[in-house]
């Protein structure tokens, strides 16, 4: 601490983005402003109640809150949408023109014509989150749901189908039981980054234990870097084809274990198909040929898609098929693509043939799992509107809603849409043109204010986004509110954080609660919404919540604040995601149809017969491999030879923080290209390059690195958007070149399925 120069007072705050963890940060305040961001520091350090240290994203926190872009004060739009020209308004005249319009809007079209769209970029608050804009809408009939995320759509689904619920898997902590790791795109040590998280439960348990640990990754990621003992790099979207190269090997070498498939799983071989199923259908059949294809998915099959080399497959497999227990878990890179749903559920497949699933050191498959206290949340009440969409195609529920139905386009609770889109809520989220496939087409969508008629957007900065706002909200950052905040989803303790205001809002930025308290007031409903309690009353009765479930919690709310931050160590040593399932199978079915594990999915497999799909795309009642557009075999793949994924990067937690020069500065935007794929096009490292395809292009300098496998190309993902004059974006921003067609099943984002080429700029100097 600066002695020589004090602060008048260090507070408790959060770093709210969505990377799975949630970090305290201590603010040195002096003169009414916040001079120093630091971590936690804590004097207990021990496993279960470690430190949760921030990342380099957390300690640059003054730098987003202190933006030149910083919204200060309500605006309207003066302009065409996405020209990004407003005019300063009052709050009340803001009010005026959301409850009118919002009014219209219902008494015209309905309630299902309002939409709150899917954002992340603030989950650290109880009381302010985006679920007061729920409680708004619910007080007022509701408005249009939706479902899936667009990180998780695919394997979510996936699992769901396979094993009945998410989250199946094992903690991280527990590769300290296991005698092999194989992680398939999944990348902790940049994905999950804070000191407390998953990152240093891997790192604990690798030290421990010094287990083997696999990746498979298209990427040299930091994982592997720092982690792995091998990595095994593969062509994007093919991880199903190695998988079944894989259980090729295990089944003709006798490696599968027998017991476990007939007794916990359907599918595997006729014996535990579905009496109604034809021969031939079975997941055997399909690997060894005698299935519909009559393609036995040899090493040298899989060699021929994947690129990686049969021998490798075969070693592979034995390794896998004559260790026990092995750790087989997937990030969300994998099924982040156009057959993402498949290469979920193949890479299950692996733990499933070798017995691995609902063991100590095992896994299922899935993703790591998660582990937290079950805090309460902000009652929200009921929507009485029953529609949701998935949350991908919300442009086409803008455009399209005649041709929106239950089987083209996995609508829920209708048949099909009713009436479009009209009125959309946007709450801290860079998803409306950034994090949005297509973005040309996302924009010729918003430019156009007679199909969305209105959108409410509140954000701290000027956001690519932010621009396409009809009314400009300033909310209060996490310096500016008082609030609580829980443990994230990637780290293993229980966590509350009771997070005082630092510093006075900004110009006049006010908390969302206010926010929709002032629309709420303005419609007649202020009573209803409020319950006669201001955000700060709120606060402190949802911290009385989290005494029930605490009771040593202080009594006194102002000693919780003074402490700030409270942590519980998880209880036991390991977790395996099914155990209660492998112990008793008949006492603790899934919740599938069958009770069991479905390799074969009855319900895929109707799905299949009834749903209606555009040419090349298909649904698979087995995890096989599927070929899909946006993949090298495609006929324009001579116009665009290169395969492109996005991965996440250190400066940003999707496009959160993607202002900050100091993070910019530290980590910039850059295109990885492998040396063979870039010297044939005279590209060297750090020259300005041309990124392009039929929907878009993008302007980016070139990391020239054998970190990555020859014929893909990786752009981090989160740049923000900034087209020239020519529209010709210049921010290295993915989502130029991205494609809104979804995933078969999950219609999800397919965000890491897509084909281009790259030249280098003439302007290099």
């Amino acid at each position: 601490m600066e002695t020589h120069n004090p602060p008048d007072k260090i507070v408790w705050s959060t770093c709210n983005v969505n990377c799975g963890s949630r970090c305290p940060v201590r603010l040195h305040v002096k003169n009414g402003s916040v001079v120093r961001v630091e971590s936690d520091i804590t004097d207990d350090d021990s496993s279960g109640t470690q430190q949760i240290r921030a990342c380099l994203r957390g300690r640059g926190l003054r730098k987003w809150i202190y933006s030149p872009e910083r919204l200060l004060y309500p605006m309207k739009r003066t302009g065409k949408r996405g020209e990004g020209k407003f005019t300063r308004i009052s709050w009340d005249q803001a009010f005026d023109l959301i409850a009118s319009k919002l009014k219209h809007i219902i008494d015209r079209y309905g309630n299902e014509a309002v939409y709150r769209h899917y954002g992340t970029g603030n989950l650290g608050g109880v009381v302010s989150h985006y679920n007061q804009i729920e409680r708004l809408m619910n007080v007022l009939g509701g408005k249009l749901n939706y479902y899936n995320s667009y990180s998780t759509a695919q394997i979510h689904q996936a699992m769901t189908y396979l094993y009945g619920k998410t989250g199946t898997g094992n903690y991280i902590s527990d590769i300290i039981n296991s005698k092999l790791v194989v992680l398939f795109g999944n990348n902790p040590a940049e994905t999950r980054m804070s000191g407390g998280g998953t990152i240093r439960d891997l790192v604990l348990a690798k030290r421990q234990s010094k287990v083997k640990v696999i990746v498979i990754d298209p990427l040299h990621t930091d994982t592997v870097t720092g982690f792995a003992d091998e990595w095994i790099p593969i062509r994007p979207g093919t991880d199903a084809a190695l998988v079944a190269g894989l259980a090729h090997v295990l089944i003709l070498n006798g490696m599968v274990d027998n017991d476990f498939l007939n007794g916990y799983a359907l599918g595997y071989d006729q014996s535990t198909m579905p009496e109604d199923i034809p021969e031939g259908n079975s997941y055997k059949d399909y690997i060894l040929g005698s299935g519909a294809d009559r393609t036995p998915k040899t090493p040298d099959w899989a060699c021929s898609i994947t690129g990686i080399p049969a021998k490798r497959i075969v070693q592979l497999a034995y390794e896998i098929g004559s260790t026990k227990p092995v750790y087989i878990a997937q990030g969300w890179g994998p099924q982040r693509h156009a057959n993402g749903e498949q290469a979920a559920r193949a890479i299950c497949m692996l733990p499933i043939l070798t017995g691995n699933v609902g063991v100590k050191g095992g896994n299922s498959g899935d993703r790591e799992a998660a582990w937290g206290i079950d805090w309460p949340v902000m009652p929200v009440g009921e929507n009485p509107v029953k529609t949701s969409i998935p949350c991908f195609l919300w442009t086409k529920a803008i455009e399209n809603p005649t041709g929106f139905t239950d089987l083209n386009s996995g609508l829920r609770g209708k048949k099909h849409l009713e009436v479009p889109i009209k009125f959309l809520w946007c709450f801290a989220s860079n998803a409306l043109i950034n994090q949005h496939s297509d973005i040309n087409q996302t924009r010729r969508i918003l430019k156009d204010d007679t199909q969305c008629e209105m959108i409410v957007l509140i954000e701290n900065v000027m956001s690519t986004s932010a621009r396409y706002a009809d009314v400009l909200l300033p909310g209060t950052s996490s310096f500016e509110e008082r609030d609580l905040a829980y443990q994230g989803y990637a780290v293993e303790m229980g966590v509350l954080m009771v997070r005082e205001k630092a510093i006075e809002p900004m110009g006049e930025c006010r908390t969302l609660f206010d926010i929709c308290a002032g629309i709420a007031r303005h419609m007649g409903v202020e009573k209803d919404f409020t319950n006669g309690m201001d955000h700060d009353q709120w606060v402190e009765k949802m911290y009385h919540q989290c005494r029930k479930l605490k009771p040593e919690l202080p009594i006194d709310f102002s000693k919780a604040l003074e402490k700030g931050l409270y942590k519980w160590p998880r209880s036991g040593n390991s977790f395996a995601g099914l155990a209660s399932f492998r112990k008793n199978p008949e006492k603790y079915p899934l919740s599938t149809p069958s009770g069991k594990i479905e390799i074969f999915s009855q319900r895929l497999w109707e799905m299949a017969q009834t749903w209606e799909l555009p040419e090349g795309d298909s649904i698979k009642a087995l995890p096989e491999y599927l070929s899909t557009w946006g993949m090298p075999h495609e006929t324009d793949a001579a116009l665009y030879p290169l395969q492109l994924v996005g991965h996440h990067s250190k400066p940003r937690t999707h496009s959160s923080y993607g202002n900050n020069e100091w993070l910019k500065e530290a980590s910039p935007q850059a295109l990885w290209i492998n040396p063979l794929d870039a010297i044939p096009r005279g590209i060297e490292h750090g020259d300005l390059v041309k990124v392009f395809n039929d929907i878009g292009a993008t302007m980016v300098r070139a990391k020239v690195t054998p970190r990555i496998m020859p014929g893909v190309l990786s752009l981090p993902q989160g740049a923000w958007y900034n087209p020239d004059r020519e529209g010709i974006d210049q921010g290295g921003c993915i989502n130029t070149l991205t494609s809104h067609r979804p995933s078969p099943i999950a219609k999800g984002n397919p965000q890491h399925t897509n084909l281009v080429q790259v030249v280098k700029e003439k302007s290099n100097p």
